[in-house]
């Protein structure tokens, strides 16, 4: 790639031409949040960080430059630790604009009911209507309710 082109904007370009939108370019929060109105795909590009999905007794997983996460509306995520330079990528799919939960009460059972109604994704963030995410998604949405 020569030196002048920007990999993150060429990234972002990516995820907007395949209908992932209102990215942007920071950290993942370092505590635990999630979305009930967007499914959210994550793009690591510099760095690299421990995330945990499911809230406090979920899943821990090393995040390394060049992953990518799809996360499900309803599934909590938070940055446990990362190197200084971490930075990532996030969009979300095209007319799902995210909000912002933490398991507190009084969200439920809007946020069910927000989660139940959103469609899925057209298409995988990087390689469109062909890509792996198409393939892979959930088949029974309602499996898809880990909140906090």
């Amino acid at each position: 790639m020569p030196q002048d082109e920007n990999p993150v904007a060429i990234l972002k370009e990516i995820l907007e031409t395949n209908n992932w939108t209102y990215s942007w370019e920071d950290c993942i929060y370092d505590y635990h949040h999630y979305h009930s109105t967007a499914h959210e795909a994550i793009v690591i590009t510099r760095g690299s960080a421990r995330i945990q999905f499911g809230g406090p007794g979920g899943i821990t997983l090393q995040a390394d430059v060049g992953d990518v996460f799809i996360i499900p509306a309803g599934v909590a995520h938070k940055r446990i630790d990362s190197a200084e330079n971490f930075t990532c990528v996030g969009a979300y799919p095209a007319g799902q604009k995210y909000d912002m939960n933490y398991g507190e009460t009084g969200e439920r059972p809007a946020t069910d009911t927000n989660i139940k109604k959103l469609p899925l994704p057209e298409n995988d963030p990087l390689y469109g209507n062909d890509g792996p995410l198409n393939k892979n998604w959930f088949s029974q949405r309602d499996q898809v309710t880990t909140l906090l």
